[in-house]
């Protein structure tokens, strides 16, 4: 059953339009470990506390918005002034047209919605414009005010409804050139060759559910042994070895790559996930010599 949506309004497709609302797709946070701020003595969590240079400690209730407009000067702006802002897109999602996919670049892209029609009245029209956006092949681009800014998002069918992304604008999004400059290199055809073959060699398929945060598991390791009492679990990534010719780097990752995969994408079953992450196959290019082995600690309690 799907959770609370995060806004309710209406998609308007020229004149016609119908209720939808839209759920997060994604969670930061999802899985992760945290850590809370400790005084380092009574190991108390602290809090944080808001501070006025004339006044002392404020309570949060006392604080306004305002705009700096000059060096210490500022316009105050109320909640409720910001409320009674509305434009067309506050409460509507007006598509401007239809683009290819393979047209907006994945720099633009931001934060990912689910949006679905909002109650059963909806889903008629809805349904509507879901599959005739499914038989064009096409993405919508729109606006919509989300978190007190109006953003561009696209909009793409999916099986029961569609995918909406934000998109940053074009100010927030720097130009390569401020940070690559232009190569000028020069390598031989062979290198070319054989850096392409460990290519082909490596091609597969995306499944970012056989993905495994090699960290977090490492981080999860030293909590889980200091709570139990042991020695700390302290993960370390190998040793690499001396950086060599680049011809053989590139010969030697042939070599390597031809060898039959490991029967598992990363994921290791119980105290082994440690030793996982300390034997991490290194890069072959920059890795050519071999590594001396890695010596293995005893690991407490998990």
């Amino acid at each position: 059953m799907a959770g609370r949506a995060s806004w309710k309004g209406y998609l308007k497709l020229s004149l016609v339009s119908c209720p939808v609302k839209l759920y997060p797709a994604t969670s930061s946070s999802a899985g992760k470990i945290s850590f809370n701020m400790l005084h380092k003595d009574t190991l108390n969590r602290v809090q944080q506390k808001y501070h006025d240079p004339e006044l002392g400690e404020i309570d949060r209730a006392d604080l306004v918005k305002g705009y700096q407009f000059e060096k210490d000067r500022y316009v105050v702006v109320t909640s409720e002034e910001l409320d009674e802002i509305e434009i067309e897109s506050s409460k509507t999602i007006d598509i401007d047209g239809f683009v290819d996919e393979s047209q907006i670049d994945t720099i633009y892209m931001d934060s990912t919605y689910y949006m679905a029609p909002d109650g059963p009245i909806a889903e008629e029209t809805f349904g509507v414009i879901l599959e005739a956006m499914k038989r064009a092949h096409k993405v919508a681009v729109a606006r919509i005010v989300l978190s007190g800014r109006e953003r561009l998002v696209t909009i793409a069918p999916i099986d029961d409804g569609f995918r909406l992304v934000t998109l940053r604008s074009a100010k927030e999004v720097r130009d390569a050139s401020t940070a690559l400059d232009k190569l000028n290199v020069k390598f031989s055809d062979d290198m070319l060759d054989m850096a392409t073959q460990i290519i082909t060699q490596k091609a597969t398929t995306f499944a970012p559910d056989a993905f495994e945060d090699r960290y977090e598991e490492a981080l999860l390791a030293l909590v889980k042994s200091k709570i139990s009492g042991g020695q700390p679990v302290i993960a370390k990534a190998p040793e690499r070895g001396n950086v060599v010719n680049l011809m053989d780097a590139l010969k030697r990752s042939i070599q390597e790559e031809r060898r039959p995969p490991a029967p598992s994408l990363g994921k290791v079953a119980g105290p082994a996930k440690v030793a996982a992450v300390k034997g991490a196959k290194k890069p072959a290019v920059a890795d050519a010599a071999p590594a001396k082995p890695a010596a293995r600690k005893k690991a407490g309690a998990a």
